[in-house]
């Protein structure tokens, strides 16, 4: 099976996850341990940072230590300086992908919020949850204290399907009708609940269930 660096030789960088991606700035493993392994176990760390990363949180990790965690650091500092989603219109469910798209192959359901401007502009995009295979509790508060935090004047809720369906469950629809409900209370628009997967997504606002 060719390893990550292999991989990128024979089909780009494009062809990596992001497991693959991190093992890679990595370099090495740590006392017997593989650096596939160490990666596997930074990607929660990160998905849970945005929009900062706390370099005390990845040295938490076993194999990370001072300078791995800096190298972390930096390297996705740079990223967002160069590729910030902030100011991007929304218009559709479409615009929404390229924000979320990455956590299609998670193994456990992450739960995004993103928030928006009067002009539908994106202000922040957040992981606020991750969850077991099947099923990731979300609560109110922790979408919408995004949402005040931020002065928004909308959100959009994203989240995967490890099972690679995105056909809705009854708890999504459950839990959407639950946030549209709050966020009238709150004066904050819920413009969509999208669920997506790697073969393709669902939008509730395209759906008329919104």
């Amino acid at each position: 099976m060719a390893g990550p660096r292999e991989k990128i030789e024979r089909f780009g960088v494009g062809a990596l996850s992001d497991e693959e991606l991190l093992a890679v700035m990595l370099g090495s493993g740590y006392r017997g341990r593989p650096v596939a392994a160490i990666a596997r176990d930074v990607l929660p760390k990160i998905d849970r940072s945005s929009p900062s990363l706390d370099l005390g949180v990845l040295q938490g990790v076993e194999g990370i230590g001072r300078s791995k965690a800096m190298l972390l650091a930096a390297a996705l500092e740079f990223s967002r300086r160069r590729i910030r989603p902030e100011g991007t219109r929304i218009t559709s469910a479409r615009d929404v992908l390229p924000l979320v798209q990455h956590l299609a192959d998670r193994r456990q359901e992450h739960v995004v919020v993103i928030t928006l401007s009067g002009a539908h502009e994106v202000i922040q995009v957040r992981t606020v949850s991750i969850g077991l295979l099947t099923s990731c509790p979300v609560h109110p508060r922790e979408i919408f204290v995004e949402a005040i935090r931020d002065h928004a004047c909308s959100v959009i809720l994203a989240h995967n399907h490890p099972s690679g369906d995105p056909k809705p469950s009854e708890e999504d629809a459950r839990v959407t009708s639950q946030l549209r409900d709050a966020a009238k209370t709150l004066g904050i628009r819920l413009l969509d609940h999208i669920v997506f997967a790697k073969r393709g997504y669902f939008s509730f606002q395209e759906a008329g269930q919104l």
